[in-house]
């Protein structure tokens, strides 16, 4: 468990020992009425703790669809919630999860989906530089053998590694001019073949 992880798990044990300390403490019922009160802030304490631990799956599930169309070469992604595009992308057969960018020149990945994708990120030379929004950082030049989203494969892609805090990869500018149009419209994003 991370150190944010573990203050959270103390902060909700604390409330709900102040809260089972107030039901005692502050009723004078019975105690058959006083069980089912515990069993109640107990499903509730359980709800929410699953609900804050598995938001980002429900948020990810909820918002995201891509299709995929041989026939019309069509690639389409809703905007998320947040305002971006995103894709999936198979590097080396692993699903890899990129928000759009075209401001970024190179398709970047994350130090994790890097080693997800098998790329050995421990012997990968970190030696340039890459200007980001949250300042300077050190990236590593790789080529990912494959790239495929549905029946499109891309063999040798040139990409970086980001040795940066970075939540999800950048599918930048590099890969983007392999379609022949990018358009959004109606709050969808077309990539075409």
């Amino acid at each position: 468990m991370t150190p944010d992880q573990i203050a959270r798990l103390v902060f909700l044990c604390l409330l709900g020992a102040v809260i089972l300390f107030w039901m005692f403490r502050g009723s004078r019922q019975s105690l058959n009425r006083i069980l089912q009160q515990i069993v109640v802030w107990a499903l509730l304490f359980v709800g929410v703790v699953a609900g804050f631990g598995l938001w980002k799956d429900i948020e990810r599930s909820a918002t995201f669809r891509q299709n995929v169309s041989s026939q019309t070469g069509e690639i389409t992604s809703p905007r998320a919630l947040d305002g971006h595009y995103y894709l999936t992308l198979e590097v080396n057969g692993e699903p890899v999860r990129f928000v759009v960018d075209t401001g970024a020149s190179d398709m970047v990945l994350t130090r994790q989906d890097a080693e997800t994708a098998g790329i050995d990120i421990e012997n990968a030379p970190f030696y340039r530089r890459a200007q980001t929004a949250n300042g300077v950082v050190r990236v590593a030049p790789v080529t990912i053998e494959t790239v495929a989203i549905g029946p499109f494969i891309d063999r040798n892609i040139s990409a970086s590694i980001n040795d940066g805090e970075m939540e999800t990869s950048l599918l930048g500018m590099t890969y983007l001019h392999r379609f022949q149009k990018i358009e959004i419209s109606g709050g969808e994003m077309i990539l075409t073949r």
